[in-house]
């Protein structure tokens, strides 16, 4: 058996049901979005209720949602008909998930949802089904087979599913106007949390470990400075302590083998002027940014006056888990 061969065809089978699913989108979704936006205003909340495997792929939807500002909780369809409806407050929307639509469980308690002035949308692949039909909107999720050989394991349909609940997510998001900033509020913890909460000046090296110096200080002296801050970086500096240049140890190479009197040069001859360099204030993914664009190893860091008050060396943010 060729696995390979079997991997790909697996994801060909799941794209072409993405297609497929991507050409059934109609004014439905445009109404989904827009009664979301609605629900959320009026600090309703977005239920998703699902069995089986569309159960699984609901609580993946809801916690997308929920990162991106919109406000969701999961229902368990059997438990809810036990007390648990008690989560459902009048004006939320309810995103029921079932590919049939004839999912016992759901249909069940459709009733008791009903009772309450809520709106119900079906992500569903049977738009003539039990649920489509007691359903407001009916968001279509038909794929033409599954990837399953016997065309039953839930596969490219659970797919089609995860894509609309993530349609309707990023959809809602812009039409909010969440922003990077509102994203990193509720990504406090983690990688993504360092990266968009951090600011360069908590991560740069500063004090005795930023190499700084005069424009007229020779190479010489210069090196003995980098030496002592253990750095490959120094930020040169006028007489007012602005920033003016950069120098290098890969700057002090390339010199050295066409200047046998390099080492007596004041650094303002052999200076790299007008170097890269970012606010002490400005996002550590800001830097992150700065380092991926531009293939720099050492970023100078400046403060308002633009005097260089700190570095950010690439082979710290292995150590900070930045990247």
């Amino acid at each position: 058996m060729n696995h390979l061969a079997q991997a790909r065809k697996v994801f060909d089978l799941e794209l072409a049901a993405l297609q497929a699913v991507r050409a059934q989108l109609d004014e439905a979704f445009t109404k989904a979005v827009e009664l979301i936006l609605a629900t959320l205003r009026a600090h309703g909340k977005i239920i998703v209720v699902g069995i089986g495997k569309s159960g699984h792929i609901g609580h993946k939807i809801s916690a997308t949602l929920t990162s991106t500002g919109s406000t969701s909780v999961v229902l368990n369809s059997v438990d809810a008909l036990h007390g648990d409806l008690g989560i459902v407050n009048d004006g939320d929307v309810v995103l029921a998930l079932s590919y049939s639509g004839e999912s016992e469980e759901l249909l069940n308690l459709l009733p008791a949802l009903k009772r309450f002035p809520v709106k119900i949308i079906a992500l569903t692949g049977a738009p003539k089904s039990a649920l489509a039909r007691h359903s407001d909107l009916v968001l279509k999720t038909r794929v033409p087979t599954e990837a399953c050989p016997f065309n039953l394991a839930p596969t490219a349909s659970t797919t089609a599913m995860l894509v609309m609940g993530d349609a309707l997510a990023i959809a809602v998001l812009q039409a909010r106007g969440f922003k990077r900033q509102d994203f990193a509020r509720f990504h406090p913890g983690g990688a993504i949390g360092r990266t968009m909460l951090l600011r360069v000046g908590s991560i740069m090296r500063s004090g005795p470990r930023n190499a700084v110096a005069g424009e007229n200080l020779t190479v010489k002296d210069a090196l003995l400075i980098m030496t002592r801050a253990r750095s490959g970086c120094l930020s040169v500096v006028n007489a007012r302590g602005r920033l003016t240049g950069v120098f290098t140890d890969g700057d002090f190479r390339r010199h050295m083998t066409a200047d046998a009197g390099l080492l007596a040069r004041p650094l303002r001859s052999v200076m790299t002027r007008r170097p890269i360099c970012i606010r002490e204030d400005a996002l550590a993914v800001e830097a992150l940014k700065v380092f991926h664009e531009r293939n720099i190893d050492d970023l100078i860091v400046v403060n308002a006056r633009r005097e260089p008050v700190g570095l950010v060396d690439s082979q710290d943010l292995p150590k900070l888990k930045l990247m």
